[in-house]
């Protein structure tokens, strides 16, 4: 008895839910949770789409630039103008440059001739006496005063200007004696006088050319003096 007694009050003293109390509680927990399941696919789907809106067009962007002018400048101009040439020398045939051909004409010199001794005087419009006091040209080169050195010079100048003739004239010009001094009046004394004239000669030759080998340098370039 008294342990059934004591398992009646274990069940008394348990306060049952009414049933209708658990039934009118699960439809609202029902509805409850199905609120919160769509609100929470709305929230998601809103997420994506704004997401996407953001992404979209970057991804336009990106796929698909758009294309901008570059502004043209002289140097692309320049460029875009151009060409590619390439040249090559392998196996070409170069023509050789063809000179045209010169003459160079020099006038010849007219030879001198022998002074004229009638009358006392000379050719060529002088009055200056021929000479006539005889001697050979180491004798005139000495008593010039010119140096034995040189007389290898003097004597390529003469032979050519006169051919050893004290009293050679140039008709034309006028020029007188051995080394044919011109004019003839330059020649201190007598320009027919060879010491004379190989004296006045020597001044001539180093104060001109610097000494006897650069007249003589000189007249083999040019063929005067």
């Amino acid at each position: 008895m008294n342990s059934r007694n004591d398992m009646n009050l274990e069940r008394s003293d348990s306060s049952p839910v009414p049933a209708a109390r658990v039934k009118a509680a699960r439809p609202g927990a029902r509805r409850w949770s199905r609120r919160r399941g769509v609100v929470s696919v709305f929230s998601t789907l809103a997420v994506v789409g704004f997401a996407g809106a953001l992404v979209a067009p970057t991804g336009v962007a990106l796929a698909d630039p758009t294309p901008t002018d570059s502004p043209d400048s002289a140097y692309s101009l320049a460029l875009a103008d151009t060409q590619n040439l390439a040249v090559t020398v392998s196996g070409a045939a170069i023509t050789p440059i063809e000179r045209g051909t010169f003459e160079v004409y020099v006038k010849p010199k007219p030879a001198p001739t022998v002074a004229s001794s009638s009358n006392g005087g000379s050719s060529g419009g002088s009055s200056l006496p021929p000479y006539s006091g005889g001697g050979a040209p180491a004798e005139w080169m000495a008593a010039a005063g010119i140096a034995q050195s040189d007389w290898q010079y003097v004597d390529y100048i003469v032979s050519r200007e006169s051919g050893w003739n004290p009293n050679a004239t140039n008709q034309s010009s006028g020029a007188c004696g051995l080394v044919q001094a011109l004019p003839c009046s330059k020649v201190p004394g007598n320009g027919y006088n060879p010491v004379d004239n190989l004296r006045w000669a020597t001044g001539y030759a180093t104060g001109r050319y610097g000494s006897w080998a650069g007249a003589y340098n000189f007249w083999t370039n040019n063929h005067w003096w």
